[in-house]
């Protein structure tokens, strides 16, 4: 297990973490939360071993294979899938020295180490390393048809997913993840849930995501004022039971408060009189070894609401037949849209689909390449994107930058409302450069806030806000007067602010009766009705005499029964094959486990162990023809 012993960190002068105390053990998962800036990332990167603490004790078991996400994906030409594997080095290891092997001229010398490389293959799953690879990516968004594209030819967001799956497919002893959903949609947020949640390892998670912290972590540990605290249960437990232990601490400090201000009141009145000296001095002395307790601070170091916006026309925005897309390549097809004052949609949809299209359409920041977008008089549109934090001036300040846009308002009125973002003191007149990503997303939402739009675009505005920054932007958007469109993958701000839901699919936005969970219902089906088309065309890629899956919804009950019972008799046969192998494995495993036979005859053991991977090459085999049978047999349907 993990364990922190009066442990103390700093980064430089400042000091992050001051005698911490506590154990994590093996198989849980732990959500670390706190403020941006308190020292998060460093306990990761002290976890990696790359940063050193400067009291106490930090201890991992030496044994144990950590895994993070890489930063930086440089522009290489292999493919997807294999960059993925990458993230198993054992198993590179071992497939490295295999081809060696079966480079060199004579290996009968080599046959018990060429055994013992298929058996280790063998045990790490390293057999269904491209499958469980495959799964990864297609999880986190990929097609099919991207896997073998080279990893130079994906941007850096969907790179970012490349080196997430890379690191999910390490099958590490302790999994390191900050921000992972940064860079998904949402459908890849609820696989992501559900994968973390059958993780073995002991996994901890740096996330700003509500709904993705429940459904993942078992403990919580908040790292506050340099203290780290662990608590057992999900972020809402953890929130209830730091409320409860607030309201406590506000209940004991008015009680001690009272007390104190009791005892200084009977100091004063009777410190000058003779006869009651002594009990006043030992009233000062009780005052004096009083431990105090602070104040429980319970205010987020955000506060700031949307003005008033001006006055919206009727209808906002209007999308005639619209055609939209990018190099010739159509996303949204004759599309016809009315926005009107009082909306407030979220976006919903597969990834690839639309919505970011969507949303720069209507910003006007992409032209339709067919149809008439028309905008009503007196709109006014606060556009927010991740790319728009390169406009900011990286050589000016937070002030300089509202100062640009309102020149003759005074400096204090600009820096009160930049302390409501919490940029306050030496932060109001520091460069932007060397920000972080989430103190350029907080101001450049406090330029658009001041501009008092009368419709909002936001397009996963809550990517590197923390908690206390989002909850703000919750509370904020939920008491605005105007109008909005959203797109994110925060579940607890769609649920908050959006009053309808439209689906960005198949090239068209189209209302969705629903809920949220509904939503992801939907997904399911989308996927699986995929899954069963995708099924159906190999069957009549590879037999054209098969019908396509709607002319297979109207075959006879004759016709029905003759097309099922060579697959149900294909696939009784393929389990039959699959038990025989499988008997075969076992007997193998056992002969390898006997140490008599590894003491025997090289050439022998390499035989068996070729055996051995050659028996659960044919078992991976027939398990996909045995799924890709049962597939087409679902698509026949019932007879």
């Amino acid at each position: 297990m993990i364990q922190f012993r009066n442990l103390a960190l700093a980064r430089g002068a400042r000091r992050l973490i001051e005698n911490a105390t506590l154990q994590i053990h093996p198989g849980w998962r732990v959500g670390l939360v706190g403020a941006n800036g308190s020292g998060k990332s460093s306990l990761f990167a002290l976890l990696r071993g790359e940063l050193h603490h400067d009291r106490g004790d930090c201890d991992v078991p030496a044994r144990w294979k950590t895994a993070s996400v890489a930063q930086d994906t440089p522009a290489r030409p292999e493919p997807a899938i294999e960059y993925v594997l990458d993230g198993d080095a054992e198993l590179r290891a071992i497939e490295h020295e295999l081809a060696s092997l079966a480079q060199a001229a004579d290996v009968d010398h080599d046959g018990h180490r060429l055994a013992e490389l298929h058996v280790r293959l063998g045990e790490i799953d390293g057999y269904s390393a491209k499958a469980r690879a495959a799964a990864l990516l297609s999880g986190l968004g990929f097609s099919d048809a991207e896997f073998e594209r080279p990893v130079s030819s994906f941007s850096g967001g969907w790179r970012m997913r490349l080196n997430l799956a890379q690191a999910l497919i390490s099958r590490s002893d302790l999994l390191l993840l900050d921000e992972p959903t940064n860079h998904l949609d949402l459908e890849a947020v609820v696989w992501l849930e559900k994968w973390l949640t059958g993780y073995r390892g002991t996994l901890l998670l740096v996330s700003h995501d509500r709904d993705f912290l429940d459904a993942c972590v078992t403990h919580i540990a908040n790292l506050y004022a340099q203290e780290l605290t662990l608590t057992t249960g999900n972020y809402s437990a953890f929130e209830e039971q730091r409320a409860s232990r607030l309201a406590m601490q506000a209940a004991m400090y008015a009680k001690q408060q009272r007390e104190i201000a009791h005892l200084e009141k009977y100091v004063e009145r009777f410190r000058a009189q003779a006869t009651k000296a002594r009990q006043a001095q030992s009233r000062l002395k009780a005052l004096d070894r009083m431990e105090r307790i602070s104040a429980a601070h319970v205010d987020t170091p955000f506060d700031f609401e949307f003005a008033e916006p001006k006055r919206s026309p009727d209808p906002l925005l209007v999308l005639d037949g619209v055609c939209a897309g990018y190099e010739g390549r159509t996303v949204l097809n004759a599309m016809d849209f009315t926005l009107r004052p009082g909306a407030r949609i979220g976006l919903l949809g597969p990834n690839g689909a639309g919505k970011s299209t969507l949303i720069k359409l209507l910003a006007g920041e992409l032209a339709p390449s067919a149809g008439l977008r028309t905008e009503g008089k007196g709109l006014a549109i606060g556009y927010f994107a991740q790319h728009q934090l390169e406009q900011l001036r990286p050589d000016e300040s937070p002030l300089w930058h509202l100062a640009h846009m309102e020149p003759r308002t005074k400096e204090q009125d600009l820096r009160d409302y930049l302390g409501g973002f919490d940029f306050r003191g030496e932060m109001v007149n520091a460069n932007v450069a060397p920000f972080s990503g989430g103190e350029k997303s907080r101001l450049a939402l406090a330029l658009l806030v001041r501009r008092r739009p009368n419709l909002l675009l936001l397009d996963e505005p809550t990517n590197h806000l923390d908690l206390e920054m989002r909850h703000a932007l919750t509370r904020a958007l939920a008491e605005y007067e105007g109008s909005l469109v959203l797109v994110s993958h925060d579940r607890a701000l769609l649920r908050t602010v959006c009053d309808e839901f439209l689906i960005v699919a198949d090239g068209s936005a189209v209302p969705f009766d629903g809920d949220l969970d509904d939503y992801l219902a939907w997904l399911n089906a989308r996927r699986s009705a995929q899954a069963a088309l995708n099924s159906a065309e190999k069957v009549v890629a590879t037999k054209p005499e098969n019908r396509s899956a709607s002319a297979t919804a109207q075959l006879t009950r004759e016709q029905k029964l003759t097309r099922r019972r060579p697959l149900i008799k294909e696939s009784e046969q393929l389990e039959r094959k699959i038990e025989r192998w499988q008997q075969e494995q076992r007997a193998l495993e056992a002969q390898f486990a006997d140490p008599a036979f590894a003491a025997a005859d090289n050439q022998r053991y390499a035989e068996h162990a070729r055996r051995q991977a050659e028996v659960a090459g044919l078992i991976e085999q027939a398990e996909q023809r045995w799924l890709e049978v049962h597939a087409q047999i679902e698509e026949i349907g019932d007879v």
